[in-house]
């Protein structure tokens, strides 16, 4: 690598900077109540603690605002790229993987205490990364996100103990295309691929009579800037169309248990080394999290 090119951040196992608090914080302000815990059991998904503040919004927004450019340093460092995943012109879904490669606090974000504190709990036991993934939808034609289970595009990992964390940069409202779920959809089984990023309708193809008269009533969650909610990963969900004056951006982080394997002899990211079926994920690009056990130990 010449003088002055970017870092691949994925070198580095622990936060980079000050923007979010130490891992040795009492982590007791971000654990989920009893409550919370038997909420999402039942329903799939709960909104969880405040995330961020004013500052650290401030911060990601503007590492955002950089990385939406296309051809921006650090750009090879992708998993994907898209600048509008949505075949409509009319209608753009900026989605990417990979953001914790090349910005800082994008980075440091994944250790962050008010995600892996509930993540720990939810998941039960050590948390480690899967992957990040950034949503925006523009003002006025943001596009949607159809609706889907997360680990339908995930089975190339087993067992299913995957949990996913999104986080809203803006405030996010049922006019400008906030998440909604399906409250109890995560006791159905794995439903095939419908697509991501097109038709709002197309899953119906695939869900008995039953499951369809459960999806009629989606539950939206709407989230002040800053907020988050947790998902099981076959919880259906999905997001309409930003048809409001202001941006929708919203930050996730999809996190494992610890103990996870590969169930694909092909790469489980794009660029990222195959890891052989059977083999836990680890190593650069799956980075343990956090640990209740050893931060018991330290403390």
């Amino acid at each position: 690598m010449h003088a002055g090119a970017p870092r691949d951040l994925s070198l580095a196992h622990a936060p980079l900077s000050t923007l979010f608090p130490p891992q040795s914080s009492d982590r007791t302000p971000w654990r989920l109540s009893d409550q919370q815990l038997s909420s999402f059991r039942q329903h799939g998904f709960v909104v969880g603690p405040r995330i961020l503040d004013a500052l650290q919004i401030e911060q990601l927004r503007a590492e955002l605002a950089v990385l939406t450019q296309p051809g921006h340093p650090g750009s090879e460092f992708w998993y994907e790229y898209h600048s509008n995943e949505s075949r409509d012109p009319d209608r753009v879904l900026f989605h990417a993987l990979g953001a914790w490669r090349i910005g800082v606090g994008l980075h440091d974000l994944l250790w962050h205490p008010a995600i892996t504190t509930p993540a720990s709990q939810l998941l039960g036991g050590a948390v480690r990364f899967w992957h990040d993934q950034l949503f925006c939808k523009p003002a006025l034609h943001g596009g949607v996100v159809a609706w889907h289970q997360d680990y339908s595009y995930w089975t190339r990992t087993r067992p299913m103990a995957h949990l996913t964390c999104w986080i809203g940069l803006d405030d996010s409202t049922v006019d400008n295309g906030c998440v909604c779920y399906v409250p109890g959809s995560h006791q159905w089984d794995l439903l095939p691929i419908t697509g991501l990023a097109g038709d709002m309708q197309a899953i119906q193809g695939v869900l008995s009579e039953e499951q369809w008269e459960q999806f009629r009533n989606p539950v939206p969650v709407q989230l002040k800037a800053g907020e988050c909610v947790f998902h099981h990963p076959l919880t259906v969900h999905g997001s309409f169309e930003n048809r409001t004056d202001r941006p929708r951006r919203a930050v996730v982080v999809n996190m494992i248990l610890d103990g996870v394997c590969s169930e694909s002899d092909q790469p489980l990211l794009e660029g990222v080394p195959a890891i052989a079926p059977g083999t836990l994920l680890g190593g650069r690009f799956f980075p343990l999290l956090y640990s209740p056990a050893e931060t018991a130990e330290i403390g």
